[in-house]
C-alpha cells in the first residue's frame, strides 16, 4: 500500500497542474459568457484539494491511518465538489471521478491493512 499511496500522491501533483490550466480556461469562459456557472472555481478548488491530498499521502505513507484517511477526506471533498458544480467543464466529470476513486483506494486499502504489518 506505501507504493500505491507514493504512485497516486505523485499523479495527484501532475493532475494538479492540468486541472488548474484547464479550470482557469473554464473560469474565464464562464465569466466572458456571463453564464453564472462555477465549473471554473470548481475545478481550481478540486486541484487544490488533490494537491492537498497528494502531498499528505506521500508525506503519510508510512505512518498511521490518520494521514490516509485525511488525504481521502480531501480527495472525496474535492471529487464532490467537481461533480456537483461541473456545469459546461465536461471534463471536470473525469477529474472528479478520479479523485473520488483515488478517495476509495486510500480508505478501503488502509481499513485493510489496518490488522497488518506493512
Amino acid at each position: 500500500m506505501k507504493t500505491a499511496k507514493l504512485v497516486i500522491g505523485i499523479i495527484s501533483l501532475v493532475l494538479f497542474v492540468i486541472i488548474a490550466l484547464q479550470s482557469c480556461a473554464a473560469g474565464v469562459s464562464n465569466a466572458l459568457e456571463e453564464n453564472g456557472e462555477l465549473s471554473g472555481s470548481a475545478g481550481l478548488i478540486l486541484g487544490i484539494c488533490m494537491v492537498i491530498a497528494g502531498i499528505v499521502g506521500i508525506a503519510t505513507r508510512n505512518g498511521g491511518k490518520g494521514g490516509a484517511y485525511t488525504a481521502a477526506g480531501f480527495y472525496a471533498a474535492g471529487g464532490l465538489l467537481g461533480i456537483f458544480n461541473a456545469g459546461s467543464y465536461s471534463d471536470l466529470y473525469i477529474w472528479s471521478g478520479i479523485s473520488i476513486i483515488f478517495a476509495l483506494v486510500f480508505f478501503i486499502g488502509t481499513k485493510r491493512s489496518s490488522g497488518k504489518h506493512e
